[in-house]
């Protein structure tokens, strides 16, 4: 039986537009349930995919801080996250949640 070659899978290389790191993006804060690591590796995805060194010149941060802040192995500062996500051209928006609704009163 011949053996099948495979490659490790990187969803970096398919992050092509504005649109689809968006859409990552919202989809890994939806998954994350809470896990602020988890959401940071998917924004560092979102960087190595427009190029950490660009991100890195247009936020002010060094490349090895963003590595670091991204690597899904610690939580980024908040500051850090949306000078990021800034310098990508992205917003991070709030929505009510449905399962707490609050009624003033």
């Amino acid at each position: 039986m011949a053996k099948t070659a495979t490659s490790r899978y990187d969803v970096a290389e398919h992050l092509r537009t504005s649109e689809d790191m968006a859409a990552y993006l919202d989809a890994s804060i939806e998954e994350a349930d809470g896990d602020a690591a988890f959401v940071a590796k998917a924004l560092g995805d979102i960087v190595r995919a427009r190029g950490m060194a660009q991100v890195a010149s247009d936020t002010g941060l060094s490349r090895e801080s963003l590595y670091k802040a991204l690597s899904g192995e610690r939580v980024p500062r908040l500051d850090t996250v949306l000078r990021v996500v800034g310098a990508l051209g992205l917003k991070l928006r709030a929505e009510a949640s449905r399962a707490v609704q609050h009624q003033s009163g």
